[in-house]
């Protein structure tokens, strides 16, 4: 048995999220069945992470495992493909070690959140068009604080399996292209809903509702209740997982 790694990226909009629910299209149950059927096999594939309802990812990677150790990475990309609806794409494929994990292998991943003020036809769906331009020093004088803490418990959405709410956050800021806002996140792992629901409370800063006194608080309660609004799906887009390089085989 051999295991392979494969990047896509895909479009969310019309999926309930990468992982598969009952009665409800999923990213990786579309995955799963193009890759059975090429492979003319039942396989089951596992997930870097979890992406919610509508959210987007330019960069996705998850492993598979199957019997075929022949497998031509040009050609099998081209075939793969062929079977994936446009709202979702294969960019390579990589031999790995056995005991490498698309999840629990990976060393960061990293986020982008967009927000425009423009109403924009073309946009509507990887985009969040805000009222308001809001203030990106203030926002990004917030985030630094990110950087002093890792328990995240008050951006985490409630009642999750996962056995801690610590996670070590490099990167976090805010950069302005013509009327596009970017939010650009980096951290070893990510809670569920984390984010978005930072975006929502640093964008309270950003239009004067909040400071960095209330962010600071927030964050210490430890109660997702604290903290705004979850910023809209739509924005949010997965856009790297960063690995260590000798898992891979070529």
């Amino acid at each position: 048995m051999q295991r392979y790694f494969l990047q896509i990226s895909y479009k969310g909009t019309n999926y309930c999220g990468w992982q598969v629910q009952p009665n409800a299209a999923s990213v990786q149950e579309v995955v799963e069945k193009a890759l059975s059927t090429l492979l003319r096999d039942n396989i089951k594939v596992v997930g870097a992470g979890r992406t919610d309802t509508g959210v987007h990812a330019s960069f996705f990677m998850l492993h598979f495992d199957t019997e075929r150790i022949d497998i031509n990475p040009e050609n099998f990309v081209y075939k793969l493909n062929s079977f994936l609806p446009t709202d979702i794409a294969v960019q390579q494929i990589w031999k790995v070690k056995n005991d490498a994990h698309a999840r629990f292998s990976a060393l960061s991943r990293t986020y982008k959140y967009y927000i425009t003020t423009e109403k924009n036809p073309f946009t509507t769906e990887i985009v969040c068009r805000y009222k308001q331009k809001p203030d990106i020093k203030k926002m990004n004088k917030a985030a630094k604080i990110l950087f002093e803490y890792v328990d995240f418990t008050s951006f985490s959405r409630l009642h999750t399996d996962v056995k801690t709410n610590n996670c070590k956050i490099s990167q976090a800021e805010w950069t302005e292209k013509k009327d596009v806002f970017i939010f650009k996140i980096k951290a070893d792992r990510f809670l569920r809903n984390m984010v978005r629901a930072i975006v929502g409370t640093l964008l309270e800063i950003g239009k004067g509702k909040l400071s960095e006194d209330d962010f600071r608080y927030i964050i210490e309660q430890k109660n997702r209740k604290f903290a705004g609004t979850s910023a809209p799906a739509q924005g949010l887009f997965l856009v790297d997982v960063e690995y260590p390089k000798d898992i891979f085989e070529y």
